[in-house]
């Protein structure tokens, strides 16, 4: 679907970006300590993020490497692919894009707290209401979350998410929908930009193709497209019953990395 968002100029279309291939770059860079890793192939705990990363999906040797990592008939949503092997099968596929910050400012927002392992039951409920993405458990410990209350109450979020040497992921932005429409989510986008900001880094995000609103919203605050991206949602060959590690039916996110 179109949207009103340009892409950026690229000096070399031909050359790899270390955001082609983001979930890979910040499971062996800054979130190395949360990766679990077998050769070509790493993801997240079950418990901290659905993503399953490749170092090059078009190598035979890295989804051999994944179907040791996610053991077989399971089920796990892989990016950066455009074709699965032999013996794998698609369960789901869809696209998103994949925007960065050229023409962001930056604010800190007064009203905003930061979010911890405490309020994640809160968190995990607006997220349940609003279903800006994938969130879990311990997805508040792949970086800073910053929140809006009201009376007490949480009523809007956003966070980091991947961490690609350089830059930083702003995910999970949503509001409560009784309090839209007051500028809440432009806010925190600020402000966890402020954030990767002063460490050095450069804010993107990602969002589902067919949502131009909060594409032209996102636009509007200084974020250009870079790129389209595809999702897929694999299964592993063999026998499910033998899957391990709880990963099965990760299902899709709505964000699209």
């Amino acid at each position: 679907m179109s949207t009103s968002v340009h892409p950026a100029p690229s000096p070399s279309p031909t050359a790899p970006h270390i955001l082609d291939n983001a979930a890979w770059a910040a499971l062996t860079g800054p979130h190395a300590h949360l990766a679990e890793r077998l050769g070509r192939a790493a993801r997240y705990p079950a418990d901290v993020s659905p993503f399953t990363a490749l170092a090059d999906p078009a190598d035979p040797r890295s989804w051999a490497d994944l179907a040791e990592l996610v053991g077989p008939g399971a089920v796990t949503p892989v990016t950066a692919v455009q074709t699965v092997p032999d013996g794998w099968t698609t369960e789901q596929s869809g696209y998103g894009v994949q925007l960065v910050a050229t023409g962001l400012d930056t604010a800190p927002a007064p009203e905003a707290v930061p979010l911890g392992p405490a309020d994640v039951p809160e968190m995990l409920d607006l997220i349940a209401l609003t279903r800006p993405g994938p969130f879990l458990p311990r997805t508040v410990e792949l970086g800073t979350y910053l929140g809006i209350r009201k009376d007490g109450r949480l009523i809007a979020l956003a966070g980091e998410r991947l961490r690609p040497p350089g830059w930083t992921e702003i995910s999970a932005v949503c509001t409560h929908p009784d309090h839209r429409g007051q500028g809440l989510a432009t806010r925190l986008v600020r402000a966890v930009a402020a954030g990767i900001r002063d460490r050095g880094d450069i804010p993107f995000l990602h969002a589902a193709a067919d949502n131009t609103n909060a594409i032209r919203l996102y636009e509007s605050i200084g974020f250009t497209l870079r790129r389209r991206t595809r999702f897929v949602l694999v299964r592993s060959p063999g026998d499910p019953r033998k899957t391990r590690n709880g990963h099965e039916g990760s299902g899709q996110p709505e964000e699209k990395a």
